[in-house]
């Protein structure tokens, strides 16, 4: 691309602004209506079984919650490291992070109204008898819980709203650009350890005290490389499926894809690397308190699941993106990001769904693990995606589809793999 340095560098407005009327700016609305049928359809066919509803709510959640902390964490990082080839990609990025404030609003029923069905330690009477959750309590009780998950909320929310609106702020504006684009990576340092301590504390909170006598230190971490992989496949989904629609062409090019794919490469390896060495460290030593987490998800009806998941979230993704051919194509990066972002929705459920079957088998007493996905499952997912979509796709159509007061943007679109 040849371009005359002594004009200033404008992107074409067709290629950079979702209209009014297209189908993008209908979507918000869509979205809603799929949000409100979804949750309200679960919450109809759980026909009264609480516990149903809410661990089916918690996995949607989390799989919708990991992307927006995905772009969270790739809008602070790019700043960080002051990334160049990324800009033309950023927004997409800020719009997944700007969902943030809905998210944590969708978080609030999970505190107020599914904790008890869903975290054994609020039972005040089962702690008082369980040696271990006794002395637990000072950290697993509700009170300390709700401060906790306000903080994280606070955090997130103060983070994305702060990088949102000083990157849209500058749309246009190049001496404006130049001082948020300082400020951003000043703050970006600061920023990051804040969203790694809020993520990993949250991760413990919401997923692995669902079984409050297991733990793990790398959980955190876990839970980070599997928001980080799904967060570049929705990138690259969205970024595609644009150029699909006639926006971004010559803007993100095929260099771009080229990086999105290894990047999703690179998070493929990253995450088998923790989700391994949690695995692996907790088989060699064996103790009962540890390995019973992962007993019950190799049990009975799990057992497929978890071959799924440990062929599903590397070896196909791992094999089928070694090329460069593949991850400078349209289609098969299209095939790579859709596999990845279904792969986030079987890990969450493998995470969750156990503890409810896990509970069941003991109470039953036939301690037979059995794994149910029906109706208040896909609908519960079908509604927080909906909500998700509803805020994502007005961020979309708001602003600018990159950032155009960067002052980098020029190098960004211009940027080529060698």
């Amino acid at each position: 691309m040849s371009h005359d340095h002594d004009k200033p560098f404008v992107l074409p407005a067709d290629q950079i602004h979702i209209p009014a009327g297209s189908m993008w700016r209908k979507m918000p609305i869509i979205g809603l209506l799929l949000g409100a049928a979804g949750l309200g359809g679960a919450w109809a066919t759980s026909h009264g079984d609480t516990h149903a509803f809410w661990y089916a709510y918690l996995v949607g959640y989390m799989v919708f919650l990991a992307f927006a902390l995905g772009g969270l964490f790739f809008v602070i990082l790019q700043h960080l490291v002051r990334a160049g080839w990324s800009i033309a990609v950023r927004r997409i990025a800020e719009n997944m992070m700007i969902t943030l404030p809905v998210l944590c609003l969708l978080g609030l029923p999970i505190i107020f109204l599914g904790a008890h069905d869903l975290y054994h330690w609020t039972d005040v009477a089962a702690v008082e008898h369980d040696f271990m959750l006794n002395a637990k309590k000072a950290y697993l009780n509700e009170g300390f819980f709700r401060i906790r998950m306000f903080t994280y909320f606070g955090v997130w929310t103060l983070l994305s709203l702060f990088f949102y609106g000083k990157s849209t702020g500058s749309d246009g504006k190049p001496e404006a650009g130049l001082r948020a684009a300082h400020s951003m990576r000043f703050w970006a340092a600061p920023a990051l350890f804040l969203f790694a301590l809020s993520l990993t504390f949250a991760a413990f909170d919401l997923l692995m005290s669902l079984d409050p006598h297991w733990f793990s230190t790398m959980f955190g971490v876990y839970y980070f490389a599997g928001s980080a992989l799904s967060m570049f496949g929705l990138i690259t989904l969205t970024v595609i499926l644009l150029h699909k629609s006639g926006y971004l062409r010559g803007v993100v090019t095929t260099e771009h894809y080229h990086d999105l794919g290894k990047y999703l490469f690179g998070f493929t390896v990253f995450y088998t690397y923790i989700a391994f060495s949690q695995y692996f460290l907790i088989w060699y030593a064996n103790i009962p308190e540890e390995t019973m987490w992962f007993g019950y998800r190799i049990a009975d009806d799990f057992l497929p699941l978890t071959f799924l998941l440990v062929i599903g979230r590397f070896f196909i993704p791992f094999f089928f993106l070694l090329r460069r051919g593949v991850k400078r194509n349209a289609f098969t990066l299209t095939l790579a990001a859709v596999w990845v972002l279904f792969m986030q929705v079987v890990d969450m459920f493998w995470l969750i769904q156990p503890v409810r079957a896990h509970h069941h088998a003991l109470e039953s007493g036939d301690h037979v693990m059995h794994m149910h996905i029906g109706a208040v499952d896909i609908l519960a997912l079908l509604g927080v995606a909906g909500v998700f979509i509803a805020a994502f796709t007005w961020a979309l159509g708001r602003k600018a589809l990159v950032p155009t007061g960067d002052p980098r943007i020029e190098e960004s679109v211009q940027f080529e793999n060698f």
